[in-house]
């Protein structure tokens, strides 16, 4: 306290000995405030300063140049600011960074931010203000709560159960005793047939996905049947699922359900419409790197994402190779972005918070009955799919709300037929049972209908606006809890209910469920 006193002290006789030297009778070079100011004071002096000088010699965060920087949108005023202080790190790329030791430089650095040019003001503010404005408190929550849950996934992935395999005779005859059926299929692992990826010398041979063979004609059974409605969940891209299923009536969710349509339909995007995707050319750079010096890896150029396959890779070579791969991402392009980092079995992908197939699948799902204008409820969903951990959460969006005290396990277990459940069921009556008696089967949030434009080609740009009502979403799902699926592909543990081991046990169900379907004419 006696030092703050005596640099205070100091402080006010330097201030004094200026102004009496410089000053004049209507005006002083220095206008020392020692008191704080209301809020509304503050921000008026933040927006008509030239030039913010913070000479911070050890700082945490340095909320001022914060302050600041919010502040100009009109101005567009010059931050000098110290490279001890915390901001460095994010506004120092638009900042003059200076040593506060070193006075002379402090000095020049005044004189520079003063005459600056108006472009490179521009320029710099605009940098800062929008690193401000987008590193909000909000994201910050967003990407804290992002990793909580990574964390989560991966505690329940060291626990889970193998889950036991699906009875098919049990989801043939429910899904033959239901009259609108909603089937979500996987692509990649799911419904592709499977490829020997090494040509001659081992060299790897370029991959191109494509739907099994004996898979062909079930699908194009069950997609005609006017009871059934089959969607397609891909992390592949949009040409990719067109090649592949733009003969089937079915829709297609590309890209972890970004982007989504009907096969009869143009291409619509479903996601928010404040996505930032301005890390993506920093993050290829760090990919392309270690492709090279990754023999048979390969990184794939999303969207909204991007992806790095190690799959026919030495298998430890690729493990160390991605570790180090990490922390490239960790301490280079992706250290203060909003972006989820989801490691496959042997992959390594990024992509923007909030990317994931169930994130997706409630907008998917109000698109799917605004544009089919259902009038009955969902009684069956069958979810079949080789998912990376942190896109399961697409299974546990129909599953009902139970007790908390019965395990995963006896969720998946508690019964192999058909029989009507005691759980609650949705009602659109006023006397019905309440909606949040269900963990997921909630009213789907309104959907923001966004076409792309074929001759911009530019994929983010909204040119209608469609909304699915409360009426729509409160009732789109009656399901029974036995009338429910989930199925995980060749994945030892998993949060499905049940599991399905190669893709000819796919192939069997899917031509039951086919034998079962109804004709377009019936």
């Amino acid at each position: 306290m006696i030092k703050h006193q005596k640099l205070t002290s100091q402080v006010h006789e330097i201030v004094g000995r200026i102004n009496g030297r410089f000053g004049t009778l209507t005006a002083v070079p220095i206008h020392h405030l020692d008191r704080s100011l209301d809020f509304h004071a503050l921000c008026a002096l933040y927006a008509v300063t030239d030039v913010a000088l913070v000479t911070s010699l050890r700082d945490g965060m340095n909320l001022v140049s914060y302050e600041f920087v919010a502040c100009q949108a009109s101005k567009k005023g010059v931050l000098i600011l110290s490279e001890f202080a915390g901001a460095a790190q994010s506004l120092g790329a638009g900042a003059i960074l200076v040593n506060p030791w070193n006075i002379t430089e402090v000095a020049a650095s005044i004189g520079y931010a003063l005459d600056m040019p108006a472009d490179e003001r521009e320029k710099r503010h605009q940098f800062n203000f929008k690193h401000v404005t987008t590193h909000t408190s909000q994201e910050w929550a967003a990407t804290f709560v992002s990793e909580l849950n990574d964390t989560i996934v991966e505690a329940q992935l060291r626990t889970r159960q193998v889950p036991p395999l699906l009875p098919n005779k049990v989801a043939v005859d429910c899904y033959s005793k239901s009259n609108n059926r909603l089937i979500i299929l996987g692509f990649n692992a799911t419904l592709t047939e499977p490829v020997d990826p090494f040509g001659r010398g081992g060299q790897i041979k370029e991959l191109e996905l494509k739907v099994h063979p004996d898979m062909k004609e079930p699908l194009k059974k069950l997609s005609d049947d006017p009871k059934t409605t089959v969607v397609v969940l891909s992390g592949s891209g949009r040409a990719v699922l067109d090649k592949n299923f733009g003969e089937y009536n079915m829709w297609l969710a590309a890209e972890n359900g970004m982007f989504l349509r009907l096969t009869s339909s143009e291409w619509m995007t479903t996601m928010p419409e404040n996505l930032n995707m301005d890390w993506v050319d920093s993050v290829k750079h760090v990919f392309e790197y270690f492709t090279e010096r990754t023999p048979r890896s390969n990184f794939e150029l999303r969207e909204t994402s991007v992806i790095w396959n190690y799959k026919y890779a030495d298998v430890e070579f690729g493990r160390l190779q991605a570790r180090d791969l990490l922390q490239h991402l960790w301490t280079g392009p992706i250290s203060n972005a909003s972006l989820d980092v989801v490691q496959g079995g042997r992959s390594v992908e990024v992509r923007a918070v909030g990317v994931s197939k169930g994130a997706a699948i409630d907008r998917i799902l109000g698109e799917i009955v605004h544009s089919k204008g259902m009038k009955e409820p969902i009684d069956y969903v069958l979810c079949i799919g080789h998912f990376l951990a942190k896109d399961e959460d697409v299974y546990k969006f129909f599953e009902p709300e139970l007790p908390s005290e019965v395990s995963p396990m006896a969720k998946a277990m508690r019964s192999n037929s058909c029989r009507p459940s005691s759980l609650p069921r949705f009602s659109s009556g006023k006397n019905g049972p309440k909606a949040s008696q269900y963990k997921k089967q909630r009213s789907l949030s309104n959907i923001d209908r966004r076409e792309v434009d074929p001759a911009s080609g530019d994929p983010w740009r909204p040119t209608g606006r469609d909304r699915t009502s409360l009426h729509e979403g409160s009732s789109v799902l009656d399901l029974k809890g036995d009338n429910y699926f989930s199925c995980s592909v060749a994945r030892k543990r998993s949060s499905a209910r049940y599991l399905l081991k190669t893709s000819q046990d796919i192939v069997n169900l899917l031509s039951d469920l086919a034998d079962r379907s109804s004709s377009p004419s019936t």
